[in-house]
């Protein structure tokens, strides 16, 4: 579609479902998300659109997180997750009343159909620098637990997750214009974003291939979309297009990941895709990720747009707010290990 029918209003975007049988991930270039040419800004987005509702996922460069801030994090998580496992265990996740802190391996399990998933994680959510977490923060209110042996691992981490959460607010308006909404439609629903971050730690899978036994299962993420640093050597993130073929993302220097989550599937409609994807660690060494899942406030109502619905495909979901969806699809990840807590 070309950028003139694309400025067109109304966009009935409900007509531009697809179910892409995509082999390649977009790369795409941020340097121009804050030109003062709202012409620039649109053809950005369009290229955002394109990737939405054809893939799911697109990588991004120029997208503003130091490179120093990166392997700060990433040492700190290394230094954590070398820890015994009785200190790491001392901050269970499942004695978390809001999901925050440690998950052992298979502590979780993504895809139902399998035995679990073959990763450790640290969880948190919203806090500054001076240790403020947010008050009536919906379903995930609550502090971050934090190691006592780790001299400035709490600093290291939460530098980059803020850096992080300013790039995702910084792509909002973006995705505003990709669906023919004014820039600040998100900014009333992001006062308070749900921005949960994770450490990740995957071992090598050795041996014979088992696969009901995974980094992490096939699933969808909850939020609105994630932003994932992945580490550079090491092949494991595969997408599922809709010939059922899995597409390695594959590491590019210099660039993130952005992928789409079940929040924009249905505020969408389906229009935006929420794409399934799995981690395989088959490399035979260890792998770190840190993917941080941006959402809108957690008592924002995930209502189908206008523009996505037509009478030949009306709403496809019912409607909750943000924060029971997210809440829910929390619980059935770890229902199979909290029987043993």
């Amino acid at each position: 579609m070309t950028t003139a029918a694309f400025n067109r209003r109304p966009l009935m975007l409900a007509s531009f479902r697809t179910d892409s049988t995509f082999d390649d991930i977009p790369i795409i270039n941020l340097a121009s998300a804050r030109s003062p040419d709202p012409e620039v800004r649109r053809a950005l987005a369009d290229e955002i659109r394109d990737a939405c509702i054809n893939v799911g996922f697109f990588y991004i460069m120029n997208h503003g997180i130091p490179k120093e801030t990166i392997s700060t994090t990433v040492d700190a998580a290394k230094k954590f997750f070398a820890l015994p496992l009785s200190t790491k265990m001392s901050m269970d996740i499942h004695n978390s009343a809001n999901f925050k802190g440690y998950t052992a391996l298979l502590g979780e399990n993504t895809n139902p159909e399998n035995r679990g998933d073959l990763h450790e994680g640290f969880d948190l959510g919203w806090e500054d620098p001076l240790g403020a977490t947010r008050a009536n923060d919906g379903a995930m209110t609550g502090e971050n637990v934090w190691p006592d042996s780790l001299p400035g691992f709490r600093e290291a981490v939460l530098e980059y997750y803020h850096a992080a959460v300013r790039l995702g607010q910084s792509l909002f308006p973006l995705f505003a214009l990709a669906l023919d909404l004014p820039e600040d439609f998100f900014d009333d629903k992001t006062t308070k974003p749900a921005a949960i971050m994770r450490l990740l730690y995957y071992p090598p899978q050795t041996g014979p291939v088992d696969d009901r036994l995974q980094g992490i299962g096939a699933h969808t993420d909850y939020e609105c979309f994630t932003i994932l640093w992945q580490q550079e050597d090491v092949r494991a993130l595969q997408v599922l297009n809709a010939n059922g073929k899995w597409v390695d993302a594959l590491p590019i220097p210099g660039t993130l990941v952005v992928n789409l989550g079940d929040q924009f599937a249905r505020w969408t409609n389906d229009v935006f895709k929420s794409t399934m994807h799995r981690a395989v660690n088959r490399s035979g060494i260890e792998r770190y990720s840190i993917p941080l899942f941006f959402g809108t406030d957690y008592d924002v109502k995930l209502e189908a747009l206008p523009s996505c619905i037509s009478d030949d495909y009306p709403a496809q979901y019912e409607v909750v707010t943000a924060g029971e969806y997210v809440r829910s699809r929390l619980e059935a990840t770890y229902a199979h290990s909290n029987s043993e807590h």
